[in-house]
């Protein structure tokens, strides 16, 4: 799957616009993701993610960057071996597309604030 744009409160992917939080798997999306509290990402949050075992977690962050991943997440990938990276959602679409490439990579995106 390829991200084709971004911007607040939208995303293409595919030629497809979707207007909601959603996580990229790299046969199917979840278009329809939440997390319990909106700018606090957790360990429940990613649980199907982590479950799919990615090499690498892309966090899009918001236009802003104001969801904030907690240390319990990055400690629990960093166990796990699994790379993260967080970033803006604008800079985190562009490091899913580069690393998709090369990687099994599954980016969670936080499309607003």
């Amino acid at each position: 799957m390829k991200i084709e744009s971004c911007s607040f409160g939208k995303i293409v992917i595919d030629g497809k616009t979707y207007q909601n939080d959603l996580i990229i798997f790299s046969d199917h999306l979840n278009a329809s993701w939440r997390r319990k509290e909106s700018h606090k990402l957790c360990l429940a949050d990613i649980f199907e993610i982590i479950k799919e075992g990615p090499e690498v977690i892309v966090i899009g962050t918001g236009e802003s960057g104001l969801m904030r991943v907690l240390t319990e997440v990055k400690e629990n990938l960093k166990d796990k071996g699994i790379e993260l990276v967080v970033a803006p959602t604008e800079q985190a679409c562009k490091a899913y597309n580069d690393m998709s490439k090369s990687k099994k990579t599954i980016a969670a995106l936080h499309i607003t604030c």
